[in-house]
């Protein structure tokens, strides 16, 4: 599969034009690459990491032609690309080694099997539903039924060994053993979403980025916060998409294993 009919594939899938008016989706940097067969590192975020993990691939015998990306890499108003600056020494690469940048953003957050879903196929939720419906079937979060219903200890133990995040944040609650039958799910940052949660009927709410006032506003409105970070809730969207890509036979595929998660928590070893 050449990765212009890969590309052609996956926008009728997840449309360019869905993506929110601040976000930047689709081609990031396309140094000629289109008629090439498909050659694909799949990664979180774009960095230089990832490109020279791509570049090393290739000089092992392995020529990556496509880095596809969930988070944009030309994003917030740049004005100009510049040698010595991150997208500039991206952009300078990606020509010299011919390795295309493609993003898909908040129009892969929509779609059936994105980072919501994803999120909530892990949980096994069942009567899935769009926190906010965009579109007949889409929209952004889901939320759904746990069934069988789990004690919300029992509940963070599933998220912490599906997700493996570093840390939990969680609202703090008296009773760990209180029965959640109804949870709602985001990848990424989905704080702005906590009125439509509590609209939706969700005890929990898996997502990533809150702040302090967040997480007493939602235990205020009987909303228990859990915030697994952002990696942790949107990489298992990108295995996701590596099976995707691969049943579709292209010809060689992969998760990056140069993408960070750039929050690290440190404990000392009090003592030592």
């Amino acid at each position: 599969m050449k990765i212009s009919e890969l590309i052609q594939w996956f926008e009728g899938w997840a449309h360019p034009e869905w993506q929110e008016k601040w976000d930047n989706c689709g081609w990031q940097i396309e140094p000629g690459v289109l008629d090439k067969s498909a050659r694909v590192l799949v990664c979180l975020t774009p960095t230089l990491a990832v490109m020279k993990e791509a570049i090393a691939l290739g000089e092992a015998g392995t020529p990556v032609n496509l880095i596809f990306a969930h988070h944009p890499l030309i994003f917030g108003g740049i004005n100009s690309i510049c040698s010595g600056d991150p997208v500039g020494e991206m952009a300078k690469l990606a020509f010299a080694h011919q390795i295309g940048v493609y993003s898909a953003h908040t129009n892969f957050d929509q779609v059936n099997h994105g980072t919501a879903d994803v999120l909530a196929q892990l949980l096994d939720l069942k009567q899935v539903a769009p926190i906010v419906p965009t579109q007949p079937g889409l929209g952004y979060g889901r939320v759904g039924q746990l069934q069988p219903t789990l004690t919300l200890e029992a509940l963070l133990r599933l998220i912490k060994g599906k997700l493996d995040p570093p840390d939990l944040l969680v609202s703090p609650m008296a009773n760990p053993q209180q029965h959640i039958t109804r949870v709602a799910v985001l990848g990424g940052s989905g704080a702005s979403f906590i009125d439509a949660v509590v609209d939706s009927g969700a005890q929990a709410y898996l997502t990533s980025d809150c702040k302090f006032h967040q997480f007493q506003s939602a235990r205020d409105r009987g909303l228990i916060l859990i915030d697994a970070g952002h990696y942790a809730t949107e990489r298992p969207s990108c295995d996701r998409l590596v099976e995707k890509f691969a049943s579709f036979g292209i010809e060689w595929v992969q998760l990056s294993r140069q993408d960070e998660d750039f929050r690290q928590f440190f404990r000392p070893n009090i003592g030592d």
